[in-house]
């Protein structure tokens, strides 16, 4: 009965291994040449008055030829003027303030684009932040190889005490997991927040996002994109090509975008992510089930000691790696604690996600 615990998990221990292999093939892009490509930075926001003008000055100083970029802002449904501020913004570069045509974050993109005239879009959120050089990386990053789309790399802005680290680590954990099977050529997730493709991708595969499902304007954009022939995705790994997004700041908003998250799982079709997220689940209830029969039989205590060890050497790992690359080393203090709550996290969010109705919207 104790080996069965192994057995469940080892799928799990295997995937995550091999994701760790693929991270040690990394390599950090530095641009050689100046990219000449026209660019369309895609901003869906709703309520965001609060942080959108830093969006925009972010932009505005970029290393980028002006007249090379637009700025398209799309307003959904706000009711706190952020549509006002927007426009009100003063900038050197193209900007177009929009009225979303429909409702949802994924219409508001394709309102975007709609209007857009770029070859190659960016798109980001708006409590994002991105350094001068962010267009400029990427741009060249996609005239030297051409792939259909650019997974970039996002990390948080830390909030003080362990729920801040917790959030910190997962989030690097799947930044990890991100580049690892991007590396691999099987890429399982992405981010809207530092996402990049070619208008034409994106035209060619805007009817397979699944409009019924609130979430997922990016990832069902990269799984449609992996089914397609001769169609690439690539990770760009450099410091310049990062923005910075805001963390939660409270349980519920944390809860409602891990809810968000994981409404968009039941519209997979991608064999690989669905593989992982299954391991994943699988892995998680072995470590739970494990433990409450440990109160009622001792023995089982220390198989759930063997089973937290065995499952915490991959994530281990890439974390190591991940927090190295990010200058974040110093979160690997909380490891431990993380690996602890992590299960039940994952099962509350799990509850939540059943229990609680209703779309929310971004």
């Amino acid at each position: 009965m104790q080996w069965l615990a192994f057995i469940l998990i080892l799928p799990y221990f295997f995937l995550l291994l091999w994701v760790f292999r693929n991270l040690l093939k990394i390599k950090s892009f530095n641009v050689s040449s100046y990219p000449e490509t026209s660019v369309s930075v895609i901003v869906a926001c709703h309520n965001e008055k609060q942080n959108i003008q830093s969006l925009l000055k972010s932009i505005s100083l970029q290393d980028y030829p002006a007249e090379m970029v637009e700025i398209i802002i799309i307003d959904d449904n706000s009711n706190d003027k952020t549509f006002e501020s927007a426009a009100s913004y003063v900038s050197n570069q193209k900007k177009i303030i929009l009225h979303n045509t429909g409702k949802g974050k994924k219409q508001a993109i394709r309102t975007g684009i709609d209007a857009s005239s770029g070859n190659l879009i960016i798109t980001t959120d708006a409590d994002c932040r991105m350094g001068e050089k962010w267009i400029r990386t990427i741009a060249a990053y996609y005239e030297e190889h051409k792939p259909d789309m650019i997974i970039c790399p996002v990390w948080l802005e830390p909030v003080p005490g362990f729920f801040g680290k917790f959030q910190e680590l997962e989030f690097l954990s799947l930044q990890g997991v991100t580049a690892g099977t991007s590396l691999a050529g099987d890429a399982t997730m992405c981010n809207g927040a530092n996402l990049s493709f070619t208008r034409e991708a994106y035209l060619d595969n805007s009817g397979n996002l699944h409009d019924e499902i609130n979430s997922g304007d990016d990832i069902f954009l990269l799984h449609a994109l992996k089914k397609k022939k001769g169609s690439e995705v690539l990770w760009l790994e450099s410091a310049d090509a990062m923005v910075s997004a805001g963390s939660s700041t409270s349980l519920r908003s944390f809860l409602i975008q891990r809810k968000r998250w994981l409404s968009k799982g039941k519209a997979y079709t991608d064999w690989y992510t669905i593989l992982l997220g299954i391991a994943t689940f699988v892995t998680i209830l072995t470590q739970v089930s494990v433990l409450v029969a440990g109160f009622f039989f001792p023995k089982f205590l220390w198989v759930f000691l063997a089973v937290f060890v065995f499952k915490s050497v991959p994530d281990f790992l890439i974390l190591l790696n991940t927090t190295k690359r990010y200058g974040k080393r110093n979160l690997l203090s909380w490891f431990i604690l993380s690996q602890v709550v992590y299960p039940f996290y994952v099962l509350i969010v799990f509850a939540y996600s059943v229990i609680s109705s209703g779309r929310e919207r971004y």
